[in-house]
């Protein structure tokens, strides 16, 4: 076979060898890959240069996020700050109040009593906290605040207790005064009472002595001598008795909680009361409109009570009644004497006067009205007000009876014009300036004609409101 030859080389392609040659080296002389190689270190280095970056990103959004944190914190301390700086204002500002408040009750103290010396002392130091008021406002609206706010509050702290500790004194002393004037003004109302008691115990005595005087009239009495004036003094006992006896009745009232102005609306309600206590009136016509019913009958008319047929001997019996009990107490006749006919008096009047249901409504039970409807009587003070003033009407019953011709009792109706003859106005006064003439409500007191001699019933005057009655 032939050998394989080799084929000639021309100068060109020895050229373009060492061309290729140079580039080659240089590529590897410069880490420059063929194309494939180069790809791949270009990816690398593009994977190095993003997490560079990223990790670079990173750390200025941490630098930014403490900025942000730090810049929040200082914000956070300032607004403490001013909130610390502002309470601290506020104290002073109450411990400066306080201040005036203290200086004011100092100059409350010092007027009474009159300390001019201390009154201007006062006045100068609400003036100087006036103005540091004034100068804490001025601070607050330029917020122009302390420095330092901790001492300043607990300063101001201390200020404000030292002042009202100072007002509390300063009012402790005021009270002080005040006790001791009021431990004066009861001594001396205490000296007082003393006198006023000294004076009652005089008029007492006086008024007793006067009673006694004019009783003592009827203790040597005897018929032949009976004249109007001995009536007339055992009628004004009675009236008395009859109207203390209406005052505890309308007490007693008033505690079981009775309706004072219907229960007078009740007695009658035509009238017009020109005064609340004027309705009085009416419980005192009820009373002696019960009492002194068959006044003008021997006995009251009472049952299975026999007198003597001849008119003197009638006239002797009853002064000797009059006579016998005039001197006693009513409790200590009735239980002496409990089948008279003073007793079968009080039995009937306190039957027909006090209901049942007022006796329940002022005891809660009926047990007075059971005693004496078993023939005994009670011990209440109710019951000896009302004996009391039975007694008086028996007397004056009795004393009407003694008399020859006897005493005549009268009364006038409703809507008559008054007389002064025969009447006898407990109030006229509402009537002085009214043109309308005055009428008659009611007769409280009855009147008595003795002989000639005519004692006046006492009435009520009114406008009454519906069409008077005309006189009987």
């Amino acid at each position: 076979m032939d050998s394989v030859r080799p084929s000639a080389v021309t100068p060109n392609k020895r050229r373009w060898a060492r061309t290729i040659a140079k580039v080659l080296h240089l590529q590897a002389a410069t880490g420059i890959a063929p194309v494939d190689g180069v790809q791949k270190v270009k990816s690398q280095e593009f994977k190095v240069q993003k997490v560079n970056y990223q990790e670079s990103g990173v750390q200025k959004v941490k630098s930014q996020e403490n900025g942000i944190q730090k810049v929040k914190s200082q914000e956070k301390v300032k607004e403490l700050q001013e909130r610390v700086a502002l309470e601290a204002h506020l104290a002073k500002l109450f411990a400066s109040v306080s201040s005036v408040k203290a200086a004011y009750a100092q100059l409350q103290h010092a007027q009474s009593p009159y300390d001019a010396e201390g009154i201007q002392a006062a006045d100068k130091e609400v003036i100087s906290e006036l103005r540091n008021l004034s100068e804490l406002k001025r601070c607050f609206l330029k917020k122009q605040f302390d420095p330092k706010p901790e001492t300043t509050l607990v300063l101001a702290e201390i200020e404000e207790q030292k002042n009202d500790l100072k007002t509390y004194k300063i009012m402790g002393k005021k009270l002080e005064s005040q006790v001791r004037l009021k431990d004066s003004e009861i001594v001396f109302l205490g000296e007082k009472l003393e006198e006023a008691k000294d004076h009652n115990k005089l008029l007492e005595k006086r008024l007793n002595q006067n009673q006694s005087g004019q009783l003592h009239v009827l203790d040597n009495l005897h018929l032949s001598a009976l004249s109007p004036s001995h009536f007339i003094t055992v009628l004004r006992h009675t009236v008395k008795s009859i109207r203390s006896f209406v005052r505890m009745m309308v007490d007693d009232m008033k505690s079981a909680g009775w309706d004072i102005h219907a229960a007078a609306k009740a007695i009658d309600r035509d009238v017009l009361y020109r005064k609340e206590d004027h309705k009085c009136f009416a419980f005192e016509h009820s009373v002696c409109k019960e009492m002194f019913d068959a006044f003008q009958y021997p006995n009251f008319s009472l049952p299975n009570e026999s007198l003597p047929e001849k008119k003197k001997q009638q006239q002797q019996l009853f002064f000797v009644r009059f006579t016998e009990l005039k001197s006693m107490k009513p409790k200590d006749y009735l239980a002496q004497n409990p089948g008279s006919a003073f007793a079968k008096f009080c039995r009937v009047k306190y039957l027909r006067l006090v209901h049942p249901k007022m006796e329940t409504s002022f005891f809660g039970n009926l047990n007075q009205r059971n005693l004496i409807n078993a023939g005994e009587f009670p011990s209440s003070d109710f019951f000896a007000s009302f004996a009391e003033m039975a007694k008086r009407v028996w007397l004056l019953h009795c004393l009407a009876f003694s008399f020859d011709p006897e005493a005549a009792i009268f009364q006038v109706s409703k809507g008559c014009r008054f007389s002064e003859v025969y009447m006898d106005s407990l109030d006229d006064e509402g009537f002085l300036s009214t043109a309308s003439e005055p009428q008659v409500g009611f007769t409280v007191v009855p009147g008595f004609r003795l002989g000639k001699t005519v004692i006046q019933c006492q009435v009520y005057l009114t406008r009454l409101q519906s069409t008077p009655r005309k006189q009987r």
